[in-house]
């Protein structure tokens, strides 16, 4: 039976071993009045969706890349993209206060119930852990902010200049100035082989200086071909963003710039990442033997048979990611006969899911 639960926290609980903090077992006890309050949850989803972000700069000197360095293939315009690579969904329960029930026992009764700390129903007469991706903690609503970058160290477009010599500086042609920088490559690889090949005039003295000379050497190379090819960098960034499904539809979850990257749902800086949601058709009460729908039992313990909903996000009409997944808030409502488990001979227990409130497992506890 559904009650109103106004003053509950009196009520007696102890640590399950192992998970402390993460769930806990009440008992029935005089003090509480023999009841156990309990609580269905909502299903919520986690979006964690990945990002590149690559900037792309131009050499001053690209219209010469053919000639002096053998390569058309640079960049010619600067510009900045994101492009999402990856999206990934799970579902996590949250409680909804408005199924919260009440289990009546009678005094000298053995049975118990393991709920998590908000006190959403996880097990009858069983201890149980939490998964280890239990999103229970988290806040429902707003995203975290996980960004990795994924390139090297960033190229100084202008530090070629420190390689050049007064007579380029003084020079006004560019094209002038893109034979001198092509002589200075040159000269760099030229000395990048005799040093390996140990015909360089000054060869170190050791392997870590020739091991330093290399690097500084590959290092002015790269900074003078940037001159002529470009340069792409790129980072990934990853966002984790929290969604609670209520209906069909579709709804913007975020937006994506091409500047800026992610964005909010409200800042027309950026395009439209839509979430939408399908629901399915309602699930089915269990069936007696005769096929007829089952009667709710009397003073029942109460779960979750969870309905289902394709969720898919798309962005500019294109479909990024696409599941079905169970929700507690499509499901209906239906219960255990409490006589399960306050049998003293052979008592069952049974397992609920976290996300869901669906029914798991049922067995028969040894006493």
């Amino acid at each position: 039976m559904k009650k109103l639960i106004i003053a509950v926290a009196s009520l007696l609980f102890f640590s399950a071993t192992g998970w402390s903090q993460q769930t806990k077992l009440l008992t029935a006890e005089k003090h509480n009045e023999y009841g156990l309050v309990y609580t269905l949850p909502n299903t919520m989803l986690e979006i964690e969706v990945t990002a590149e972000h690559t900037v792309k700069k131009a050499g001053k000197y690209y219209q010469y890349a053919k000639k002096y360095i053998g390569t058309d293939n640079v960049v010619k315009v600067d510009s900045e993209s994101w492009n999402v690579t990856d999206v990934k969904m799970r579902t996590y329960g949250v409680p909804d206060e408005e199924e919260q029930y009440l289990m009546q026992l009678k005094p000298g009764a053995l049975t118990y119930i393991c709920v998590d700390n908000s006190g959403m129903l996880l097990a009858i007469n069983k201890e149980v852990e939490l998964p280890g991706n239990n999103m229970l903690t988290r806040s429902a609503e707003g995203f975290s902010d996980n960004s990795k970058k994924a390139s090297s160290d960033k190229i100084d477009m202008q530090e070629y200049l420190k390689y050049v010599d007064e007579d380029f500086l003084a020079s006004q042609s560019s094209a002038k100035q893109a034979q001198m920088l092509a002589e200075s490559l040159m000269e760099i690889r030229d000395s990048k082989i005799s040093l390996t090949r140990g015909t360089a005039e000054t060869m170190p003295t050791d392997g870590r200086q020739l091991e330093l000379m290399l690097a500084s050497l590959e290092h002015q190379e790269q900074s003078i071909t940037a001159a002529f090819r470009g340069s792409v960098e790129s980072e990934t960034v990853t966002r984790t963003y929290t969604f609670k499904p209520e209906e069909d539809g579709r709804t913007v979850l975020f937006r994506m710039s091409d500047f800026a990257g992610f964005v909010g749902p409200d800042d027309l800086s950026g395009d439209p990442v839509y979430i939408s949601v399908a629901i399915g058709n309602e699930p089915e009460l269990p069936v007696d033997v005769k096929g007829e729908s089952k009667k709710l039992p009397k003073d029942a313990v109460m779960y979750v048979i969870p309905g289902s909903a394709k969720i898919s996000l798309s962005l500019s009409g294109e479909k990024l990611y696409e599941k079905d997944f169970d929700f507690a808030q499509f499901g209906i409502r239906f219960g255990l006969a409490p006589t399960l488990f306050t049998d003293k001979k052979a008592p069952s227990y049974a397992v609920f899911d976290p996300a869901t409130g669906a029914v798991k497992e049922i067995g028969e506890n040894e006493r």
